[in-house]
């Protein structure tokens, strides 16, 4: 399955963003789904997570309440939808897959490129 994500840009510290990732391919079989961030010199963040059976999200403490994962299966499409967003937040942020395991951890299994989420103070 090949990811592309989109949506990024810069915006002032209280605003909103939406995320958007598109997967094609194959698209037929069901996959967890997940937004990571990074930024330059630290470590990939897992940052929301929904799983493909019940579609429970997971979200980092650090997002809880600001940010809503979604997904909208006809369109093959996973949403981050990210309000009240602070200058913290500011990293490339990346869509993933998953077939197996545990949807609210690392490793992932597919990933898109990222879009970068600038939030200036």
């Amino acid at each position: 399955v090949q990811l592309q994500a989109s949506g990024g840009g810069l915006v002032q510290a209280g605003g909103s963003l939406r995320l958007s990732c598109t997967a094609t391919g194959r698209t037929s079989i069901r996959y967890h789904m997940a937004w990571f961030r990074q930024v330059a010199g630290e470590q990939r963040e897992l940052v929301a997570a929904i799983n493909w059976i019940d579609e429970n999200p997971h979200y980092a403490d650090s997002v809880k309440g600001r940010f809503t994962i979604s997904s909208d299966n006809a369109k093959n499409t996973l949403y981050l939808q990210m309000n009240s967003l602070k200058p913290e937040d500011t990293a490339v942020y990346f869509c993933a897959v998953k077939w197996y395991g545990d949807y609210t951890q690392a490793p992932y299994d597919s990933w898109g490129q990222g879009t970068l989420v600038t939030v200036s103070s």
